[in-house]
C-alpha cells in the first residue's frame, strides 16, 4: 500500500495566523510604539513563569516580534528548554507566522520524512498551532508585569 503524499493545508495555516494575529494585537495592542512587554503565567502545577515580547524590527507593513519564556528555576526541571519563537506579524494580511523556533530557522511549509532533523511533515502548522495555544494561555491566565491594562479573553 502505497502512502498518500503529505499537502499542506494552506487554509488552515492562514487561519491559525489570523488568529496568532489577533491573539497578539490582545497582547500587544500597542504593538507599533512600545518595544517590550513582560507578563507573568501561571504553569501547570501552579508554577509561575515569565514571557517576554520585545519587538526585533519595525517596517511599514511587518513586525519582527520575538517570544520566549524567561528562564526560571532550572534545578526543578534541568532537561528541559524554555520556548522561544520568532515571528513575521504582517499588519497589512492582519496574519502572524512563525518564523523560527528556538535554533531553527527557515522553516519550510512541509518536510520529506524521514529528514535530517527529524521534523515531522507538518512542522511549521505544529509550531503555528503551538504559539497560538500558548498565547491564549498568556491571554487567559497572564497578568502585565508593567504598566499597560490588557484585555484578557480567550479567542
Amino acid at each position: 500500500m502505497q502512502k498518500k503524499k503529505y499537502t499542506v493545508d494552506l487554509a488552515g495555516q492562514m487561519a491559525e495566523c489570523e488568529a496568532n494575529y489577533a491573539r497578539m494585537m490582545q497582547l500587544m495592542p500597542d504593538m507599533a510604539e512600545v518595544d517590550q512587554r513582560l507578563f507573568g503565567v501561571e504553569l501547570s502545577g501552579g508554577r509561575p513563569a515569565h514571557i517576554r515580547i520585545d519587538i526585533t524590527e519595525r517596517c511599514k507593513y511587518t513586525t519582527m516580534v520575538d517570544i520566549c519564556q524567561l528562564p526560571s528555576n532550572q534545578s526543578e526541571q534541568p532537561w528541559t528548554t524554555a520556548p522561544s519563537f520568532s515571528l513575521r506579524v504582517y499588519h497589512d494580511a492582519q496574519m502572524a507566522e512563525v518564523v523560527s523556533y528556538d535554533a531553527h530557522r527557515a522553516l519550510h511549509a512541509s518536510y520529506e520524512y524521514p529528514n535530517e532533523k527529524m521534523f515531522q511533515r507538518d512542522e511549521k502548522i505544529q509550531l503555528n498551532t503551538f504559539l497560538g495555544e500558548w498565547l491564549s494561555h498568556c491571554l487567559k491566565y497572564g497578568h502585565a508585569l508593567d504598566d499597560t491594562e490588557l484585555c484578557f479573553q480567550s479567542l
